[in-house]
Formats: C-alpha cells, structure tokens, sequence
C-alpha cells in the first residue's frame, strides 16, 4: 500500500529495529513505547484493519500470535503477564490503517490502553 509506514518498515525502506520477521510477519519496537516492552506484530501483506481480514488470512493472523508467545518468552514476560492489543478504526484510535498488534508488558500496566 502507498505511503505505508509499516509497508515501508517491512519493505526495509524505513527505519525500525526489527526483533522478528518471517515470510508472514514482521514484529519491531514502538517508536513510542508504552512500556518497557513494546512491540508492534504486523502482517507483512497490508490488511487495512480487522475489518478487511478474509478467511485466507487465518494463518498470519495465527502467526502474529505465535510470534507474541514467542516474544514474551524471549523478553521474559510470560510468566508475569503481558497486553496484547488490536485497535480497530478512529474510534479505537487506530493511527495507522495497516492491521498490527501490540505486545506490551515488562510493568504493572493500567486497565485502560490507548494506541
């Protein structure tokens, strides 16, 4: 998709620190983190939103939360919890309109979440 930042990231052509990436997924660092661990797990074909998955896309979506798992064995917060969020559109202060999950943890986190 144009002008993508995230179709950008995936592509190489922008700036992250990538800790994940696969044929399906990639998973980099919040420019703006949250929490001590931040990351954000997005498919690497750009799906707009939840609301643009089809049933062909199950198995990236499966993969972006095996890839959670992973992450919050590898960043040691499996055990003590972790977040992992999907805003869906303006209202649930979706920014960018290329699906992607959040990964949060490493402290105490609040009841509420906002992207």
């Amino acid at each position: 998709m144009e002008n993508c930042p995230f179709c950008s990231i995936i592509a190489g052509e922008q700036p992250a620190e990538i800790i994940h990436q696969d044929e399906l997924v990639t998973a980099f660092k919040d420019h703006y983190p949250k929490a001590p661990v931040h990351f954000l797990i997005v498919p690497n074909r750009h799906i707009s939103s939840v609301n643009d998955v089809q049933p062909g896309d199950e198995l990236v979506l499966g993969r972006m939360f095996s890839v959670a798992r992973q992450l919050a064995d590898q960043y040691n917060i499996r055990e003590t919890g972790y977040r992992l969020v999907v805003n869906t559109g303006r209202d649930a202060f979706q920014t960018i309109f290329h699906l992607h999950m959040h990964l949060i943890g490493g402290r105490h986190l609040s009841h509420v979440f906002r992207d």
